[in-house]
């Protein structure tokens, strides 16, 4: 990577990166490597680790260079963490005989983030160290596992469906109202806010399951277009009738409604 950056013998494209301009690459390479993990590929994997690890190394060169940190600060700042919420594991004779204790995960974290908010400036916070960069339904869920955690939830599940009935209403009301791009905007996130916090209550990952109905959307319109084959029919020639009905017919075969 140093070679990759050297400004004389370097890549005139490596040169020119900095954080900013690798980081979607970064995130590109993670999701990459839970692809792999899904598809149960361990040569892609394999692959994926290593293309994941290179980002890893580019941006601690760009910091080496930059004299904030190196590559050996950043491992050792990992190996420093995991004994620090590990004291069952690395920790005096005392506390390993002690064991797991409840908490002390969360606990540790608390620690943490109370410590970097007072080097950075002002009072921590309960939702510091959600990054802002995560997939948007996954940072809502986690905002709200960590409110959760404090006491600031619904006892139970029927509140969320009587908010979600709520938002709704909120949303067609927006919709009708003069110069309401924004207004709607705000409305539609709510409702998926609130279905987020659905399925935190019924501990379900929004992520996965979006992904779910991504896929099961992904084979019925498959089916469409093997039948519209069939037919010898474009899509321009297809109404929007005998694609629904194609759309059921594939709902009925996962159903195994209709044998093969």
């Amino acid at each position: 990577m140093a070679r990759l950056r050297d400004p004389k013998v370097g890549c005139a494209w490596d040169i020119k990166q900095d954080f900013a301009t690798i980081a979607p690459y970064t995130i590109e390479e993670a999701y990459e490597v839970a692809d792999a993990i899904e598809r149960n590929d361990m040569n892609d994997l394999r692959d994926e680790l290593g293309d994941l690890l290179f980002q890893v190394v580019f941006h601690a060169q760009i910091a080496s260079e930059n004299k904030s940190f190196s590559l050996d600060d950043v491992i050792k700042g990992i190996c420093d963490k995991m004994e620090r919420r590990h004291p069952h594991v690395f920790g005096t004779a005392a506390q390993i005989s002690a064991g797991v204790q409840a908490g002390d995960w969360e606990k540790h974290k608390a620690e943490e983030r109370a410590a970097k908010a007072t080097q950075v400036q002002g009072p921590a916070s309960i939702l510091d160290g959600i990054a802002r960069t995560l997939p948007r339904l996954k940072r809502a869920q986690k905002l709200q596992e960590r409110a959760a955690r404090v006491g600031f939830d619904w006892p139970d599940l029927m509140p969320v469906f009587d908010k979600l009935d709520e938002e709704v209403a909120e949303l067609k009301e927006a919709i009708l109202s003069p110069d309401n791009a924004d207004h709607v905007a705000d409305e539609l996130g709510d409702i998926l806010f609130v279905c987020t916090n659905m399925a935190r209550k019924l501990n379900v990952d929004a992520e996965a399951a979006l992904e779910r109905s991504n896929q099961k959307f992904e084979r019925r319109f498959a089916h469409i277009e093997e039948r519209l084959r069939e037919q010898k029919t474009d899509f321009k020639d297809a109404d929007l009738d005998l694609m629904e009905r194609y759309w059921v017919e594939a709902k009925e075969h996962e159903r195994g409604d209709i044998k093969d």
